[in-house]
């Protein structure tokens, strides 16, 4: 994604501000003090900076920021951000309310301030450290492969327990159980109500014997109920009144006959057995025992079984399994090593062709005696990874993150940057922003720092804040930033140029005279050589959008990049 367009109000000297940014380089340039610099705090702000109420434009309630990113498919993000004269400031993602943090989070993806700000993802120890990977080739596949398995290891013998008096305790306890269990033998969850049945029958056997002996005796006597119903058949039989009676007597005789040979063959079949009963008792009880321990029901209970089983097997077979997971972890652990040893001698390898190729850069960007290391960590696989730069003879390396001067770390950064460009390791972000990057330089020196950033721009939007003729002749589009009176109030105007604006623009800042004719000749000279440099003409700008700098007179309802006047 790249920065398409840019809102301020209310910040500093600038009071309403809307710019259109195209891609390729843009150079912001004017007076000093007309307000370049805002425009960088602007972006910084948006990228989640910190807020100072003092940036708010003295009379104004608060300082509003708003960014559109677009990327090549027309995919966006609008980032806002609003400081309040008074109270903490608020961040917006895509119209709707968002923590700072989540500015910096987009934001570390989006740009790169270089300078004198705080927020260049190649200050990042991590980018750094990719950064040199992607410079030297390094092949990480087999560190995280290594990695991965080892802390797969790792887990399985976590898994495992690793308290040998507790698994012990676990292993007593669950054998135990499992003894009790299996001696139990309890293979049919309906066991228990069976042997209720039993009991009970056994419980009242001879007053069973005895019921079935007079049932079987009123039934079967002489003159019982089967004699009756005889001599009833005897009487109506072949009487046709009778027929059906007849038939009833002769089914319900035949039942009789049924029924007290049941009888008498239940109360045969029931004896007095106290050693039964005791038998089937004592299992009542265990089985109830077992309820109480391991389940509600019996079939809980044998669940339980089954599982204790299982757990004593695991734990017993412990040992085993952690004897192969340490040879196994061992195994693995040497791979690791190995492929740890690898990925440090190839960083530290790369290291130093990449200092080398760091400083040949910044001897051109007027830094010849600068002296620029890549520290690798000492422990395999060198994941510590430092860029140090010392600026000046003399001075010790320090880390880019600790350089003191603005426009040094500045031309730092371009230096990787440019030593990065064919490579993209850097991770990405599409819009870079360069502030103070020609500080205390000229001539030539001057001429291949333009050259550098144009070459950036061609991979990358670029926006550099510049006093430098050289520098701003070498850019795709050129802003000026002017500060006028108004009202008694001063306030920044910015302005997109044309070609002959840029003559203008540029002879100012040769010499001070833009109506030089000597100084347009001069500069007329170095916008042609510019040109020429880059081989090609300033690029066209995107289908349907303004081009830098565009002044927009009316903001349409919900453009991030809305503003009444291009001035402030």
């Amino acid at each position: 994604m790249m920065l398409v367009e840019l809102v301020v109000r209310d910040l500093g000297v600038i009071a309403d501000l809307s710019l259109v940014l195209p891609a390729g380089t843009t150079a912001v340039t004017g007076e000093t003090g007309a307000g370049k610099t805002l425009v960088v705090t602007a972006i910084e702000l948006l990228m989640g900076g910190r807020a100072d109420a003092g940036v708010v434009r003295p009379g104004a309630s608060e300082a509003r920021i708003e960014g559109r990113f677009v990327d090549g498919e027309d995919e966006e993000v609008v980032l806002a951000r609003v400081i309040p004269a008074e109270g903490r400031s608020r961040a917006y993602v895509d119209g709707r309310l968002a923590p700072v943090a989540a500015l910096a989070e987009h934001g570390a993806s989006l740009v790169d301030l270089h300078g004198q700000h705080a927020h260049q993802s190649l200050l990042s120890p991590s980018t750094q450290r990719t950064a040199l990977d992607r410079f030297a080739g390094v092949d990480l596949g087999d560190l995280q492969a290594a990695r991965r398995r080892l802390a797969d290891l790792d887990a399985a013998l976590a898994a495992l327990g690793g308290d040998p008096r507790g698994r012990a305790r676990a292993v007593d306890l669950l054998r135990h159980q499992v003894v009790e269990l299996e001696r139990a033998r309890v293979e049919d969850p309906e066991e228990d109500e069976r042997l209720a049945a039993e009991e009970d029958l056994l419980a009242d056997a001879v007053a069973h014997q005895v019921a079935a002996g007079a049932a079987h005796e009123a039934l079967t006597a002489e003159e019982g109920a089967v004699d009756g119903v005889r001599s009833a058949l005897a009487a109506v039989s072949g009487r046709a009144p009778f027929e059906a009676v007849e038939a009833r007597l002769r089914s319900l005789a035949a039942e009789l006959d049924d029924v007290s040979a049941d009888v008498r063959g239940v109360g045969e079949s029931i004896s007095d057995d106290p050693e039964r009963i005791e038998v089937v008792r004592q299992r009542r009880a265990l089985l109830h025992d077992l309820r109480r321990k391991y389940g509600d029901t019996l079939e809980e209970v044998m669940a339980f079984e089954r599982t204790a089983q299982r757990d004593l097997a695991d734990l017993e077979s412990h040992d085993a399994r952690a004897s192969a997971l340490d040879a196994e972890r061992a195994q693995a652990q040497v791979a690791l090593d190995d492929a740890a040893a690898s990925v440090g001698a190839a960083r530290r390898a790369g290291a130093e062709a990449m200092a080398a190729a760091v400083e040949a850069n910044l001897r051109e960007l007027a830094m010849p005696r600068a002296v620029v290391a890549v520290e690798v960590g000492a422990e395999d696989p060198g994941d510590e990874v430092t860029f140090l730069l010392g600026a000046n003879p003399g001075e010790r390396t320090l880390p880019l993150a600790k350089v003191a001067s603005g426009g040094e770390l500045a031309r730092a950064m371009l230096a990787l940057r440019l030593v990065l460009l064919d490579r993209d390791a850097t991770g990405g972000a599409r819009t870079l922003v360069f502030d103070e990057v020609d500080a205390g330089i000229g001539g030539e020196a001057a001429l291949a720092v333009g050259r550098s950033l144009a070459a950036l721009g061609a991979e990358h939007q670029v926006l550099v804040v510049t006093h430098l003729p050289q520098v701003a002749a070498f850019a795709d589009a050129q802003v000026r930033v002017t500060k006028e009176v108004t009202a008694g109030r001063t306030v920044a105007a910015v302005a997109e140029l044309d070609q002959g604006g840029r003559v203008v623009e540029l002879s100012r800042m040769l010499s001070g005279q833009p109506a030089s004719s000597t100084a347009r000749e001069h500069a007329e000279e170095l916008l042609a050589t510019a040109t020429a440099s880059r081989g090609q003409q300033a690029p066209a700008r995107p289908r349907g959008r303004p081009g830098a700098g565009d002044v927009r007179r009316r903001r349409p309802e919900g453009s991030a990049a809305a503003g009444e006047e291009g001035r402030a």
